[in-house]
């Protein structure tokens, strides 16, 4: 008798369950976490410095950057774009960022045609702290396809240099709040 009835609660349950399952439509629930992101893109591979204007003229020479951000909202979000030289010119006894030769400098302006606000430059490029390229408010974003930034760069040119090809390395970083 007890195994006719745990059969007969069986067959009720599974038909119960079958029905509770048949359907043509069914809905979920999408839920996404949209938060605060930040990507770039330097370019400009390889930035060559040359000069402007006759001779002793400055070295000049601008670094184009791709970049896509979206910071938090009203009140709460920030975001920056910075650069640092890593690595300092060589070889040794031309240009120098950590130790430049008296009255030269690298220094830099930049063009942001948002949402990103521009530095105000000319601003002195250093070796041991970054500096800003652009700053982002709250509710900062750039189109899907990026914002194009670009950093002119301006080197003194000094009698003093050593006839030679010097290299330095300008990092970028980009951070969204």
């Amino acid at each position: 008798m007890k195994r006719i009835l745990l059969v007969a609660v069986t067959l009720l349950l599974a038909a119960s369950l079958a029905q509770a399952q048949s359907s043509t439509t069914g809905t979920t629930t999408l839920s996404v976490a949209v938060g605060p992101e930040a990507a770039i893109v330097v370019n400009t591979a390889t930035t060559t410095l040359a000069s402007a204007t006759g001779i002793f003229g400055d070295y000049i020479g601008s670094t184009s950057l791709t970049y896509r951000v979206r910071t938090s909202g009203v009140g709460v979000g920030s975001g920056t774009i910075v650069l640092q030289i890593t690595s300092d010119f060589a070889p040794v006894g031309g240009p120098s960022v950590a130790s430049p030769p008296a009255g030269t400098s690298l220094t830099y302006t930049c063009t942001d045609p948002g949402p990103g606000t521009a530095c105000s430059g000319p601003i002195t490029a250093l070796t041991g702290f970054t500096t800003n390229v652009s700053t982002f408010g709250a509710d900062a974003y750039s189109t899907i396809a990026g914002t194009t930034a670009t950093v002119a760069w301006t080197l003194t040119n000094s009698p003093a240099y050593p006839v030679a090809t010097y290299n330095a390395t300008a990092t970028f970083t980009i951070s969204a709040a």
